[in-house]
């Protein structure tokens, strides 16, 4: 497998966070558990990414797996 990420959807996910906790974004796009990781990454040279929010309430995860804010959009997917 390669270290190049697959786009899950062309999109952010609309996740509701917990402040202070720690969630884990695939970064390789393969976990079937968007957009957290199930450990789909192993062997592909990619790893999740820490998320500890500092507020409670909505996030929007990248889904393109492109962003430059990893792990929230930046709006990426709309030049893909």
């Amino acid at each position: 497998m390669s270290a190049t990420p697959v786009i899950a959807q062309k999109g952010p996910f609309q996740v509701t966070v917990e402040a202070g906790k720690s969630y884990w974004w695939c970064a390789c796009g393969r976990s079937a558990s968007q957009p957290f990781c199930d450990g789909s990454h192993k062997g592909t040279g990619l790893a999740p990414v820490e998320y500890k929010p500092a507020e409670s309430g909505d996030a929007w995860l990248c889904g393109c797996k492109q962003t430059a804010t990893r792990p929230l959009c930046d709006g990426t997917h709309a030049r893909l």
